[in-house]
């Protein structure tokens, strides 16, 4: 089984190759604006959708017609983890896309545009429980299957000196919501319920899960 990360983000490949998953790396490219009153929860799965379909496009016929010839250019970002053993009804090649929002008051934050507006977000997370979704989408020659994933995550009172020095460190910038639980930002998120790699990028264990039911459905 080949399966390929339709992401460039490292968090999601490093999620992966933790769990002992082979994959290529193709990052999709698709317009992630959010349409006039779409729910996070929809917008997330339409965008893994999206992902996953355009670079479905773009690597299954050159990995379906290859014949033990050089390998699809689409497919040389390799990243190989520990081999494991594949059920047998498992199909050649999946490609995952996902995509993750933070969602408070019913309102998606997207990664800051600067430093100023996340400190803005960081405010808004302050003393309080937020959600954190994420839109996962499997796609085979046997279909697709797709999930959103939720996890509630709290975070604690946070003093002007907090946001400024988190904000100075420049962790939270390319992050949604402007903060990042498995690194600095860890100090200050006493508990979270749910999947605990959905708020770093990647529901794992949901992945996992959904790949059995495409294998199963191939």
């Amino acid at each position: 089984m080949r399966l390929v990360l339709a992401s460039a983000s490292p968090r999601r490949a490093e999620l992966l190759r933790a769990a002992g998953f082979s994959f290529d790396v193709v990052p999709a490219e698709v317009d992630e604006r959010v349409r006039a009153a779409e729910a996070p929860g929809d917008y997330v799965r339409r965008l893994a959708g999206e992902k996953s379909a355009a670079v479905w496009t773009y690597v299954a016929r050159p990995f379906q017609g290859r014949e033990g010839g050089a390998e699809s250019p689409a497919l040389r970002d390799r990243d190989r983890g520990p081999e494991r053993a594949a059920p047998q009804e498992e199909v050649s090649l999946v490609v995952l896309g996902a995509d993750t929002v933070v969602v408070v008051d019913g309102e998606i934050l997207g990664k800051p545009r600067d430093d100023r507006e996340a400190a803005g977000m960081l405010r808004r997370l302050s003393g309080r429980r937020h959600e954190v979704m994420t839109g996962v989408s499997v796609r085979s020659t046997a279909g697709e299957r797709g999930l959103v994933e939720t996890t509630g995550v709290y975070i604690v009172d946070l003093r002007e000196e907090d946001v400024a020095w988190y904000v100075a460190s420049g962790e939270g910038r390319d992050k949604a919501g402007a903060y990042a639980i498995q690194g600095l930002a860890s100090r200050f998120i006493p508990r979270i319920e749910g999947s605990y790699s959905n708020v770093v990028g990647l529901p794992v264990a949901a992945v996992e899960t959904l790949m059995r039911t495409l294998a199963s459905a191939g």
